[in-house]
C-alpha cells in the first residue's frame, strides 16, 4: 500500500545498547578519603550517563585477575560528575590494565563532548575477529579548526 509517507526512526537504547562498549585504560590506583580509586583515560565528557542520570553500566576487566576491589572507577577530569561507577567491586586491576565500560551503544557517543578540552574517542566497529575504524579519534587541531583570531573589528 503506498501512502507517500516516510518513516524515520530512530533505534534507541533498547536496540543498540548492547551494542557499544567503551573500552578505556587505567591509569592509576588511588586511596583518598578512605576509599579506593581507580582512574581511567576515559572521562564523564566520553560517557555522561552515569553522572547525568546515575545510569549503571556493567565494567569488566579485559583480561582478568586474581582478587577484587571495591572502587571508584573514575575519569581524569577531576569533577565530582567525572565517575562510571561509584563503590563498585571489580577484579584488582592495576595500571595498564583495559576495561569495557558495557552498554555504551545507545547514547554514548552522541552525548560525547569535547568538555576541558578532550577529543572524543574513536569509533571501532567490530564483527568476530574483524575490526574497523569507521569514526577517526578527534586529534587538538580538530578542537580549534573553526576558530579564528579577528583580523578587523566591527561597531555593533
Amino acid at each position: 500500500l503506498e501512502t507517500g509517507l516516510t518513516l524515520l526512526l530512530e533505534p534507541g537504547r533498547y536496540l543498540v545498547a548492547e551494542a557499544g562498549i567503551l573500552l578505556t585504560e587505567v591509569l592509576y590506583r588511588k586511596h583518598a578519603a578512605g576509599k579506593d580509586f581507580v582512574v581511567t583515560d576515559a572521562g564523564m565528557n566520553d560517557l555522561i550517563r552515569p553522572a547525568l542520570y546515575q545510569a549503571y553500566h556493567a565494567i569488566d576487566p579485559v583480561t582478568l585477575t586474581d582478587g577484587s576491589v571495591a572502587a571508584d572507577i573514575v575519569g581524569p577530569i577531576c569533577e565530582s560528575g567525572d565517575f562510571f561507577a561509584k563503590d563498585r567491586r571489580l577484579p584488582d586491576v592495576q595500571a595498564g590494565a583495559l576495561l569495557a565500560v558495557r552498554t555504551a551503544g545507545a547514547y554514548g557517543f552522541s552525548m560525547a563532548s569535547n568538555y576541558n578540552s578532550r577529543p572524543r574517542p574513536a569509533e571501532v566497529l567490530v564483527d568476530g575477529d574483524q575490526f574497523a575504524v569507521v569514526g577517526a579519534r578527534e586529534q587538538l587541531d580538530d578542537l580549534v579548526r573553526l576558530e579564528r583570531m579577528p583580523l578587523q573589528w566591527r561597531t555593533a
